[in-house]
């Protein structure tokens, strides 16, 4: 009889290390560390940031796997509310009809939407309602702000895009601005008015370089300092979004994102921190 119970209580420990064995993984130093895997779809514009925390989370997590996909704000709200993705991306605060549907918003950062022009652009700044009349089509030609004698390309974001939404809501531009050029992507709305010397449109603030020139709003540049004080007001949140409490993967991942290390990378890439 008490073989049998000795026998019962080692087969039941060797389950238990079986189970374990699954979300621990050598580290390289003869130590165990555990691994997780998940799913991160949505904001091509967080997608800019999440591809750098996850590569650095697997580093950090050998084995482990945070597999991350653009497809916009909306796609991103939609995964996370029917749960097929762990976390959804949003470049934006969830709309009216989103809400009440269980999701639980993680701000990891906070972003400028940039106003940019060619770089051969001679103008450098422009007022809110300057913005406003561009995009809406009230100024069709840049000689009508002392600009080259030439007309305006508006340059878009597809319906969906969570930085669309964003900037005609912050702008006050809802199904007001142009199609003249829709783009289905921040890096594609750069690349388009980078060829375009009489283009404009507007991206991530993260994602600016020297291909493209950002325009003073309201005598306030678009620089980090001016988007985390908040005098510059054309921002908006970065958002991680799940539905209810993260599961163990996500939490995972939304510890080290909300971490030093973390909020270190989203400020090197360019965006402002949140701790």
């Amino acid at each position: 009889m008490k073989f049998h119970k000795v026998l019962a209580i080692i087969m039941a420990a060797v389950l238990m290390i079986a189970l374990f064995a699954g979300c621990k993984k050598d580290n390289g130093t003869g130590e165990e560390t555990d691994t997780y895997k998940l799913s991160i779809i949505g904001s091509t514009s967080v997608q800019a940031i999440a591809g750098p925390l996850a590569e650095a989370f697997e580093d950090k997590y050998p084995g482990s796997s945070a597999e991350v996909q653009g497809g916009g704000s909306t796609v991103g709200v939609t995964q996370a509310t029917e749960g097929a993705a762990d976390i959804g991306m949003a470049s934006r605060n969830l709309k009216d009809s989103e809400q009440g549907k269980g999701l639980v918003e993680h701000k990891i950062a906070v972003d400028g939407i940039a106003i940019v022009v060619h770089p051969n652009n001679t103008l450098t700044s422009l007022t809110t309602e300057q913005v406003q009349n561009l995009f809406s089509g009230v100024i069709t030609n840049w000689s009508e702000l002392g600009g080259a004698d030439n007309p305006v390309v508006v340059v878009s974001r597809e319906e969906g895009s969570g930085t669309r939404g964003a900037f005609e809501e912050i702008l006050d531009l809802e199904d007001m601005v142009l199609q003249t050029i829709v783009s289905d992507s921040t890096g594609a709305v750069k690349a388009t008015v980078a060829g375009n010397e009489n283009a404009i449109g507007y991206i991530s603030a993260g994602s600016m370089d020297s291909s493209v020139k950002a325009m003073v709003i309201d005598g306030v540049e678009c620089t980090t300092a001016n988007i985390k004080s908040g005098v510059y007001t054309v921002s908006r949140p970065f958002l991680m979004l799940t539905l209810g409490e993260p599961n163990e993967n996500a939490k995972a991942f939304l510890d080290f994102v909300f971490s030093k290390e973390g909020q270190d990378i989203i400020e090197n890439e360019g965006y402002v921190r949140v701790d």
